[in-house]
């Protein structure tokens, strides 16, 4: 019975042995910290592109919203041009209807054509502030180029509303040439907002997650000359 004691022992002492090695195998597993695989700079290039397309396209947006208000803007404009043109065309129809008849000639008052003169710089002015003549109109005014200050109230009244319409006419033109480069301008930066959302959708796309390292090392056993030998 001694004997078979004794002989059991050392068996006894390398189970225990072989217990506490496993133990401190755990325990050194345990205690290891994990190392976090940090990206490769291909990726992280592809990450950092990603959110400078989301960037760029989030300000495209921006820039798209201020042309949309600006060719609205320039859409009302044109309106307000054209009502504007509509109401110097009556008003010009209608003094010339009322100067169809012909005034009394009689001999003029000493003074009476500086009367006139003034009468014209006056209604030229009037006009003028309220925008229907130019500033290049009012300086020919006053200037007399192209215009008589001699002639009758009623006919100046007439030749006023002309160049009003006049005015009124090239500044609605004007307007439509705005309103059309306004809308060139919203179209391009509609048109280059797609472009950035498409690519901003298609960027984290293209952004590779990291092989396992397994896959990785067995790729590289691999040469593009061995490929079609071992396939």
């Amino acid at each position: 019975m001694d004997s078979a004691f004794l002989s059991s022992v050392p068996q006894a002492v390398g189970i225990w042995l072989l217990v506490v090695l496993l133990v401190a195998v755990a325990a050194a597993t345990v205690s290891v910290p994990r190392v976090r695989t940090a990206p490769a700079p291909a990726d992280a290039g592809r990450e950092r592109y990603a959110e400078e397309v989301a960037t760029a396209a989030a300000r495209a947006a921006g820039a798209a919203r201020r042309r949309r208000a600006e060719w609205e803007a320039a859409q009302l404009a044109v309106d307000e041009a054209w009502a504007a043109y509509e109401r110097a065309d009556r008003d010009a129809r209608r003094i010339l209807a009322a100067g169809a008849y012909p005034l009394m000639s009689r001999r003029r008052k000493p003074g009476e054509n500086v009367d006139r003169q003034r009468y014209l710089h006056r209604a030229a002015s009037a006009r003028c502030r309220a925008r229907d003549l130019s500033i290049e109109q009012l300086n020919d005014v006053f200037a007399h180029r192209g215009w008589n200050p001699r002639l009758h109230p009623v006919q100046q009244e007439a030749v006023l509303t002309q160049a009003v319409r006049a005015h009124r006419l090239a500044a609605y033109r004007a307007a439509v040439e705005r309103e059309r480069s306004a809308w060139r301008r919203a179209e391009a930066a509609a048109e280059a907002l797609r472009d950035l959302r498409g690519e901003a959708t298609a960027a984290p796309l293209r952004v590779d997650a990291p092989e396992p390292a397994d896959q990785q090392w067995w790729a590289e056993q691999w040469t593009t000359a061995e490929i079609p030998a071992a396939a």
